[in-house]
């Protein structure tokens, strides 16, 4: 009975597919934030600087910036099973290599650096052609339960891999976390082995791939839910979703708290936003309402601007968790937006683009909040972050609905 409730709950693992997709994404996305709080602790105690903290993240999502939009044109072209082997494949390296480096007991700072930028120019293939992919393992009407389970498994993964990073980090240092999370890629590769998807079709290259690109960006233009759902998260990307900035500064200098305090910070963050992803997975029938899009992002906007005054653990962790259930639930609807409204031809592009608004803003975000909160001090910067996000956020509400009022008027 329990069984038959979770198939007719979540419809989406009654696919094979993506039973073996989902599963191997379970174990290796919990190795990823493993590493990310293992790196992101690791630079800190190296440095004590928020800028250097911030220009890891430039240096992690600047390739995301730059080439995402080139990226979505492969994604387009190419078998995305294929592609997305060959990043897991490198992302495992990478790992290893890192690992590596601390047991060796020489890593410096330029050499987290340099090989953030290596992760980074993977990360810029592998994000959009994992979101993309996912059309490719279930039937259209459970596409909505997909998209809500795979970001369940990365809040799982980000309430859970925290925490264990915090405890083995504290006792063992960050190696092993590095060397685990090179491990956690082996199930996700045997499940891609284990995937049967319909052959690809061979795309004829015609067109130039500047002319490619264009031609996906008009095609978002021309389409209200697309374009709304970019715009917002172009705002939250660039100015909210920087926690691996915010949250280890406003656990040090705010709460006082040392890495156990971080990862507690982060893993509430995680089981908020678990909470939001199962809810949005339930959610399988008909597609997202804009309502729902801008009525999250501003919520969470407005959270982060009530963060600066708070100084106990607890009741920050209260504040992050319900921060960590709005922000998924506006990811979700906005990811399950773009995917619903896009044809197969361009959802390669189209999802490059949502890359793009989501990770490739990240480097400016970085630096804004690196750089007030060095100024200003963590509890303002992070006030002033979610300040600007809001206000993005109401200007595009604001020429939205004046869009669809003169639209109607013409008509």
């Amino acid at each position: 009975m329990i069984i038959a409730k979770l198939k007719e709950t979540y419809p989406a693992l009654t696919q094979r597919n993506f039973r073996y997709y989902w599963f191997g994404q379970c174990i290796s996305m919990i190795g990823t934030w493993i590493q990310a709080t293992a790196q992101q602790w690791l630079v800190y105690t190296l440095t004590k600087s928020a800028l250097l903290l911030g220009l890891l993240g430039v240096a992690q999502f600047g390739p995301v910036m730059c080439l995402s939009l080139f990226a979505g044109v492969f994604i387009d072209r190419y078998p995305k099973k294929n592609l997305i082997i060959l990043t897991q494949i490198s992302l495992m390296l990478q790992a290893f290599i890192l690992a590596f480096l601390v047991w060796s007991g020489h890593v410096t700072y330029w050499n987290v650096l340099i090989l953030a930028v290596l992760l980074g120019l993977v990360n810029t293939l592998d994000q959009p052609t994992r979101q993309s992919f996912i059309p490719e393992l279930v039937e259209r009407k459970d596409l909505r339960s997909a998209i809500g389970l795979n970001s369940a498994i990365f809040n799982v993964a980000r309430m859970i891999g925290p925490a264990i990073a915090a405890v083995l980090m504290d006792e063992y240092g960050a190696g092993p976390l590095f060397f685990l999370n090179g491990i956690s890629f082996i199930p996700v590769i045997f499940g891609l082995y284990s995937i049967k998807t319909k052959p690809h079709a061979t795309i004829k290259i015609q067109k130039k791939i500047f002319a490619e690109i264009f031609e996906g960006l008009k095609y978002i233009k021309q389409s209200p839910p697309l374009l709304s759902a970019v715009l917002c998260t172009l705002a939250v990307g660039t100015f909210v979703m920087n926690f691996n900035i915010i949250i280890p500064l406003y656990a040090s200098e705010v709460l006082n708290q040392g890495v156990k305090g971080y990862g507690f910070l982060l893993s509430a963050t995680g089981a908020g936003s678990f909470v939001g992803a199962l809810l949005v997975a339930s959610w399988a029938k008909g597609n997202p309402k804009m309502s729902l899009l801008f009525g999250s992002a501003f919520i969470v906007s407005a959270l982060l601007v009530v963060v600066e005054p708070i100084h106990s653990l607890s009741l920050a962790a209260i504040t992050f968790t319900i921060i960590g259930f709005f922000n998924i639930l506006f990811m979700t609807t906005a990811n399950s937006t773009l995917q619903i409204n896009s044809s197969e031809q361009f959802r390669g592009r189209v999802m490059s683009v949502y890359s793009f608004a989501f990770l490739g803003s990240t480097p400016i975000g970085n630096l804004f909040a690196g750089s007030i909160m060095e100024k200003l001090g963590a509890g303002m910067g992070i006030s002033i972050c979610g300040a600007v996000s809001g206000l993005l956020i109401v200007l595009i509400i604001i020429t939205t609905v004046a869009k669809k009022h003169t639209h109607q008027q013409n008509v």
